[in-house]
Order: structure tokens, then C-alpha cells, then sequence
């Protein structure tokens, strides 16, 4: 009889260890994996969270998985709730996540496509279908995204006399051919933005197009009974050269502030776990990468701010060539 008291007590203490184990790798991970759209994270985990409590779906089996791969390890503890490829939620792990199959919008074509042989400015999306607010879409009908601003902006400098291009690959359907997740795009875009200085050998910056997660509070600006949706300078740290990127940066937001007080919402400098810490600038001592507006803004006064930025950005390379 104390024989079986002794196993029975001992059975207890292991499994003990391994739900304290367990919920001590699951919060670490949860803590690790929140990142840049924390808010929307935690809403997802709390769901999840919820769901593993009303149908018991946690498994004391499922504390065998290795600590060392978490997207494993919660999978199993639940139950196969959800599916394991699409926890994008833990995704930025390995880099900043971007989930194509939840976006609303699609590739958009060039509505104006024109031909310029010597480009100066390369302008891209790495991740081509963050999208606006679609309630004002003016002449556009679909539903607004980064690419629309990128055209936007090639539109207005090759008009005041500053060669540009837009990326018109597809990013979605180079990963699928290619068996990548949607957390690589910068692979993609990579690859793209080497294709093009092999071909032009005259461009000399490079400007990737975002649209932030912040909400409206955050990303609207007013000024002279005009909107415009607030830009934000995203700096990598994590590459030799990130000084010549940082400066370009200040240097353009400062000009900015001068001209469209109010408009910038400064410079995001980029290292440390959980971030890319590169995205691709160290392509070039001249690359930007420039989050316009967020999730609430209409394409309108994405459109403002575009005009904006496009023209300080051609005052000062205008500057810089000397004319």
C-alpha cells in the first residue's frame, strides 16, 4: 500500500512540474510574441485563451513538446483548435509578420504605367496590400492599399522632374512559387529591388511604402481645413551603415517639420528581439522606409500627404544632384 501511495504521489509532482513548466513557456512566449500590433495580439491570445477554457481543450499530453519550438507547443495545448500554419499571431518570432490571406484588398496594376529608362528613385511595397479606409475611394474603385500610394507618389515626381518607378511584381505570388510564409516578404522585395539596381544602374534611392496599424487617433492631422494622414520613418539599427539611412531620414523629417508641422510622427529606430532590424536598407545608404497613415484613414488624405512628403523628398534630391 505505500508502495502504490508513493508512485501515486510521485505521478502527481511530475505533472505538477509540467503544467508549471507549461504556463511559464506559454506566457514567456505570449510576452516574446506581441510586438508591434500588441493590442490586436493580446485581443487574439485572449480569445484563444477563452475558447481552451469553455471546451477543456487543453492537453497535459501536449507538455511533451519541445520548449524550443513554441508554435509546436501551443498548437498542441490547443487541441488543434486552429490551424498551426496560420498562428501568424507568434509569426514575428523569426520577422515582422504580414498575413496576405487576411488582407481585404488585392494587387493593384499600375493605372498610368509610363516608361522611364534611367530611374533615380525605386519605389516598392514590401507588403503591397495594407490597406485604407475604402469609405472615400475617389477616382479608384477598389478597395485602397499601399500601392495606390506608391503610384501616387511616382506620379508626382516624374511630373516635377524626378525619374521614378513603381515595383509592379507581384510579392504574394513570388512567396507562393517559392514556398515562403507571409512573414517574409522582405525576401521577396529583396530579391526584387536587386533585379532592379542590376537593371537601372541610375537609381540611387529606394522608398518602401507602408501603412501603419496605429488608429486615427494617432494618424490624422489637420492643418489649413486639410487632412492628411501622419507618416512615420521606420529606421533599421541592425546593419553595417544604418548612420547614412538614419540621416537621410532626419534630415527629410526635419524638412518636413518645417514645411508640414505636424504631419511626421518622427522616426521609429528598429533593433532588438522580435523586429527585422534591417528591411533591406542596407541595400542602399539612401533607402527609406515610410509608414503613411493607419488602418482609419481615407485615401484622400493619404493623397495629401503623399503630395507633401513627394515634394520635399524632390526639393532634396533635386538639392543633393545639384539641380
Amino acid at each position: 500500500m505505500k508502495k502504490f501511495k508513493s508512485k501515486k504521489k510521485s505521478f502527481n509532482v511530475k505533472i505538477l512540474f509540467y503544467i508549471f513548466i507549461f504556463l511559464l513557456s506559454f506566457n514567456a512566449t505570449i510576452k516574446l510574441c506581441l510586438g508591434r500590433d500588441g493590442d490586436n495580439k493580446e485581443f487574439l491570445i485572449s480569445m484563444l485563451l477563452d475558447d481552451m477554457l469553455e471546451n477543456e481543450n487543453i492537453i497535459v499530453s501536449s507538455l511533451s513538446a519541445k520548449l524550443s519550438e513554441p508554435k509546436e507547443m501551443i498548437y498542441s495545448s490547443l487541441n488543434k483548435i486552429v490551424n498551426k500554419d496560420n498562428l501568424s499571431v507568434f509569426s514575428n518570432i523569426e520577422d515582422d509578420d504580414f498575413d496576405y490571406e487576411n488582407e481585404k484588398t488585392n494587387y493593384i496594376e499600375d493605372p498610368n504605367p509610363i516608361n522611364v529608362e534611367e530611374p533615380i528613385v525605386y519605389i516598392y511595397n514590401s507588403h503591397q496590400t495594407e490597406e485604407y479606409s475604402s469609405s472615400n475611394p475617389l477616382d479608384y474603385s477598389v478597395k485602397p492599399n499601399v500601392m495606390i500610394a506608391s503610384y501616387v507618389m511616382k506620379e508626382y515626381m516624374n511630373d516635377n522632374g524626378i525619374p521614378a518607378i513603381v515595383e509592379t511584381a507581384n510579392i504574394k505570388d513570388y512567396l507562393t512559387s517559392n514556398g515562403l510564409k507571409y512573414n517574409k516578404s522582405y525576401v521577396a522585395s529583396k530579391y526584387y529591388i536587386e533585379q532592379a539596381l542590376n537593371k537601372y544602374s541610375s537609381i540611387k534611392y529606394l522608398i518602401d511604402i507602408h501603412r501603419d496599424s496605429a488608429t486615427i487617433d494617432k494618424t490624422l492631422y489637420e492643418q489649413d481645413g486639410k487632412s492628411y494622414a501622419r507618416i512615420l520613418f521606420v529606421v533599421g539599427m541592425e546593419h553595417e551603415g544604418y548612420e547614412s539611412n538614419l540621416n537621410l531620414a532626419t534630415t527629410l523629417n526635419e524638412k518636413i517639420k518645417e514645411k508640414y508641422p505636424g504631419i511626421s510622427r518622427g522616426i521609429s529606430k528598429k533593433s532588438g528581439s522580435n523586429v527585422n532590424g534591417i528591411y533591406n536598407q542596407d541595400m542602399s545608404e539612401n533607402a527609406m522606409l515610410i509608414e503613411i497613415g493607419g488602418v482609419d484613414n481615407e485615401i484622400e488624405q493619404v493623397y495629401n500627404t503623399i503630395n507633401a512628403i513627394s515634394e520635399i523628398i524632390v526639393d532634396y534630391i533635386k538639392e543633393q544632384n545639384n539641380g
